[in-house]
């Protein structure tokens, strides 16, 4: 009789436990204002590669994603808080990062960009940067390369809540140019109306300050997403679906 009940019980609990699992949310934080990577649609859904790999993640791993928006510069205290359980927005993995939050496998690499003017005679030569101004999005590692290398050298280093409120700024002939991704700079402005009149002037490498790819942010120690996450990401590399949706958004390989 005790077996039995025993047998019962471990069938009730096994059956708890797949039930906790099939209602499991992942929670993403993300800053929608990084076009191609994350961004709004007109009806306020959100959109972009990164939101797109998120889902696909979610259906893998057979979890339900549910996204909350935060700004970027407040993503990893927010995560810290438990208000959501990863960050999945375009985080670039630099060492500075990785003593605050651990990381998934790698997404992709994008470099960084000094964005200019058609007509700007500026380089990424520090004797061209002197005296100008130069807008960064808070919190990112083109904020961080161009405060470390660039303002002690007599730069205007200009920081704003995100990228996209930097490009009136850029066009209005308040900035000079602008230090940003690559792609986002590319896909979320040169290809737009507004920006037929500039260029990408420079990429820039620099493995400390602006990392060696982009992950998922986790809370230290948790292993149990990071699992999760890094289990679903490589069968969507095997099964052909990361390709699928990187050929969606880019001309070129962003995963070596």
């Amino acid at each position: 009789m005790k077996k039995s009940l025993s047998f019962a019980l471990l069938l009730s609990l096994g059956a708890f436990s797949h039930l906790s699992f099939a209602e499991q949310t992942l929670r993403f934080g993300v800053d929608p204002t990084f076009p191609p990577f994350e961004s709004k649609a007109s009806d306020g859904s959100l959109k972009g590669f990164d939101i797109d790999l998120g889902n696909a993640i979610c259906a893998q791993a057979k979890v339900k994603c549910q996204w909350v928006q935060i700004g970027f510069d407040g993503s990893i205290p927010a995560l810290q808080a438990k208000k959501f359980d990863a960050i999945l927005s375009a985080m670039s993995m630099t060492e500075k990062r990785r003593e605050q939050v651990d990381f998934s496998n790698m997404l992709y690499i994008t470099p960084s960009a000094l964005l200019t003017p058609k007509s700007s005679t500026l380089t990424e030569d520090i004797s061209t940067l002197r005296g100008k101004n130069i807008g960064v999005a808070q919190g990112t590692i083109q904020e961080t390369y161009a405060k470390a290398k660039w303002a002690a050298q007599g730069v205007n280093v200009v920081s704003y809540p995100n990228q996209m409120e930097i490009y009136p700024d850029l066009v209005a002939g308040r900035l000079d140019g602008t230090l940003a991704n690559a792609v986002s700079a590319d896909q979320g402005f040169l290809n737009t109306p507004e920006g037929k009149d500039y260029v990408i002037k420079a990429t820039l490498v620099d493995k400390e300050l602006l990392g060696n790819g982009v992950g998922i942010g986790l809370r230290k120690g948790d292993t149990v997403h990071l699992k999760l996450i890094n289990d679903a990401l490589a069968e969507l590399h095997n099964n052909g679906t990361y390709d699928q949706l990187a050929k969606k958004y880019f001309k070129f390989k962003v995963y070596p």
